[in-house]
């Protein structure tokens, strides 16, 4: 490891504790509301499910043979829940389950009672008295979980996943305690007893651990650990081992089996996970653990399921004969849920023969291995006889920042505010078939689509209340490619839909000038600084903003590189940018700083050399700045959701000068695209108002059917550079 990372490792660790840097800016004054976009994620509407099994394998095959497997919706249908987990509290069945309704990812537990309806899960405490439904019974009060509700209730925003019982202790994973290291996750488990609420943490420090399974004992916790590796960006296999320890303090950590993630317990001697195999397939694989502590060294793997089908996220039945596994079939663009006969070598199909047309997710079984558990999306056209809720224009995120600083997420991407702050322009869901451009007031009411074509990079200008700017033609396009910036107007009042208003459209760059984008207004509306690929290298140009290029035009930037996603600051003294230009070619952005007259450029922040910084966005006083990075690394098992371009991508804020860097989201999906607007809006402001839920977004996408893995793509930032 050379000196230039130790340095670079030294200044990003005290970027985390100082205030500001000497020299450099004043605190600022946090304030407005962030809005960005997360890949997918409105479309997700999970909801944790469960099918009772048949009494033996036999069964279950002429069940599925009839089509007779009928599923149960066991959460409210209440934001996202999913990864869910059965346990018993005082003698009562529970669910524990993760939950996105207050705008964080934490866990929730629900009592369980047979025919029953979801309870109402307001905040963080179910109700005391759940009523009991026909054939159910009442629920005593102190047999409600409410110290379990209450030991996530307040906590920050972080991500709190995978819960799992070890006797009167809840273990789980959390991103709580930053890690302070570039791009590794400070993803680590905890146990909390359930009884005091103590909290300790069973990861020891500067290590990152995942998908933390307890042993049906109690006594032990097997979880997927980086321990010993660093993180290399890869996007569908984070290259984990198994680690054993003891559920209350974390001590006896020894190395189990390498290469191996998402751990199961059939007992406290057999083990199941997944890895992919050398043949390309992702397969299951069992491995037998010496609770004595006599093993030395890994153990040696068996390989379960067998080739020519991918599966993974293992659910062990404490019977021995079967497992539950997520499966992606050869042909299939679904997950499905199977059950594994262990003695025959055989599946046995479940979810397919419920919900063909959906993705179902991390199977979980009932400790008497009598409900297999899942999540999937409660709307589309398979489930048309359940309800089909609204996805929301905005959603409220959590965020202890400022008391002043709202951050909301969008049903769309490329958000910008009107200069008055009162409406954002934005693109429409990432996989949306409705092109152009669409504008909505801030509360997330009065959606209208005010341009017809494909567009990206929207922007609002500082100054006319109702003109925007944006990019026509293909997005991750070479240098080469015709990708013109587009001016339209009357984007306040108009509506091309209801033909109420109109919208007067002008093409800013000309003909042939090969790949322009990502356009960003001078704060006296003069002029754009935008992205273009005409010299051969994607770098900085400013033209006038009202007549394009003919009139005026100047290079910003100039080099064999990529400079792009430009902003322009409100107070007019500097434009923020990302660049690969410290490692050409290698898809690592780092975050840069210049004066409009082409002085002062400066690299403010870099996630190392293998690492990038997307999207920056200036605050409303120019003080601070908001982007996309990959700081945190990964801090889920990219199998266990849905498609993400980079599931690594969170939204962070910094003071220009790269002091005071704060993580604002926490989850494992990839977010992006953010914008800084003046005006704040409440949680209680806004309207639950949006688009139906169909569920239409994609498993994910580098499970092949042959064994060309290793050949994927490179991951892309959200939204293209």
């Amino acid at each position: 490891m050379g000196m230039g990372f130790l340095s670079f490792l030294a200044c990003f660790l005290l970027m985390l504790v100082s205030g500001s840097a000497e020299g450099g800016s004043a605190t600022p004054e946090l304030g407005g509301t962030i809005a960005f976009a997360t890949v997918g994620r409105v479309n997700y509407g999970f909801d944790v499910y469960a099918i009772a099994l048949p009494a033996s394998l036999n069964d279950a095959k002429d069940v599925a043979n009839h089509h007779l497997f009928e599923e149960r919706r066991l959460t409210d249908g209440k934001s996202v829940n999913h990864n869910g987990y059965f346990a018993k509290h005082m003698g009562s069945d529970m669910l524990a389950f993760v939950s996105e309704r207050d705008g964080s990812v934490k866990i929730y537990f629900e009592l369980l009672q047979h025919g029953s309806q979801p309870s109402e899960i307001e905040g963080s405490i179910l109700p005391t008295t759940p009523t009991p439904s026909s054939g159910g019974r009442r629920v005593a009060r102190e047999e409600v979980p409410e110290r379990l509700n209450a030991i996530f209730a307040d906590s920050g925003p972080a991500l709190y996943d995978r819960p799992s019982f070890a006797g009167s202790r809840v273990v789980y994973v959390s991103t709580k305690d930053p890690i302070g290291i570039p791009r590794q996750s400070s993803t680590a488990v905890f146990s909390t007893d359930v009884k005091t609420g103590a909290t300790n943490r069973l990861t020891p420090v500067g290590v990152t651990d995942y998908s933390p399974a307890a042993s049906p004992s109690g006594e032990w916790v097997m979880a997927a650990s980086q321990q010993g590796r660093i993180w290399d960006g890869n996007r569908h296999d984070l290259h984990t081992d198994l680690y054993a320890f003891n559920a209350v303090d974390g001590a006896h950590r020894r190395l189990v089996v390498k290469n191996g993630g998402w751990p199961s317990w059939a007992d406290d001697n057999t083990v199941y996970f997944h890895r992919q195999s050398e043949d390309g397939w992702w397969s299951v694989y069992k491995i037998f653990f010496s609770n004595d502590g006599t093993t030395n060294g890994p153990a040696e793997a068996e390989r379960v399921t067998p080739p020519g089908v991918h599966a993974f996220t293992p659910a062990a039945s404490t019977t021995g004969k079967w497992i539950a596994v997520a499966t992606r079939r050869p042909g299939s663009a679904h997950r499905h849920v199977e059950i594994f006969d262990l003695i025959t070598k055989e599946f046995i199909k479940v979810t397919e023969l419920v919900n063909p047309e959906g993705n179902h997710y991390n199977p979980f079984v009932s400790p008497d291995s009598k409900t297999l558990g899942y999540h999937r999306c409660r709307g589309g056209k398979s489930t048309s006889a359940e309800f089909s809720p609204t996805k929301p224009h905005v959603e409220h995120i959590k965020s202890v920042v400022s008391k002043d600083l709202a951050v909301i997420r969008i049903d769309g991407s490329f958000p910008s505010f009107s200069p008055d702050g009162s409406m954002i322009v934005y693109i429409d869901g990432i996989r949306s078939t409705r092109d152009g451009a669409f504008v909505m007031k801030l509360d997330g009411t009065e959606s209208r689509r005010i341009y017809t074509k494909a567009m990206f990079g929207t922007v609002w200008d500082k100054k006319r209340k109702g003109t925007i700017y944006g990019a026509v033609g293909p997005t991750f396009a070479s240098e080469d490619s015709t990708v013109h910036i587009v001016k339209v107007d009357n984007a306040d009042t108009a509506d091309v839909d209801k033909d109420e208003g109109s919208s007067s459209s002008k093409v800013l760059t000309k003909k042939g000038s090969a790949n322009n984008a990502f356009p960003s207004p001078s704060p006296d509306g003069k002029y754009l600084v935008f992205r273009s690929g005409r010299s051969g290298f994607k770098n900085l140009y400013i033209m006038d903003a009202e007549h394009g290029e003919e009139k005026y035009l100047r290079r910003l930037t100039e080099g064999e590189w990529d400079d792009t996603m430009a902003s322009w600051s409100p107070d007019n003294q500097w434009i923020a940018f990302s660049s690969d230009r410290a490692n050409p070619g290698s898809g690592s952005f780092a975050l840069y700083l210049i004066h409009p007259d082409g002085t002062g450029l400066h690299k403010v922040l870099n996630s190392t050399l293998e690492g990038r910084i997307n999207h920056p966005n200036f605050s409303p006083d120019s003080k601070s700045i908001v982007f996309t990075a990959d700081f945190g690394g990964q801090s889920v098992d990219p199998l266990s959701v849905p498609n993400q371009f980079q599931p690594y991508g969170e939204i962070h804020i910094a003071n220009i000068d790269g002091t005071r860097l704060q993580r604002l989201t926490h989850n494992g999906y990839e977010d992006g695209t953010p914008s800084w607007g003046k005006t704040f809006i409440d949680r209680s402001d806004l309207s639950k108002r949006g688009n139906e839920l169909e569920c239409e977004f994609t498993d994910v996408n580098w499970l092949s059917d042959t064994a060309t893995l290793r050949a994927l793509s490179a991951s892309r930032p959200c939204g293209g550079t």
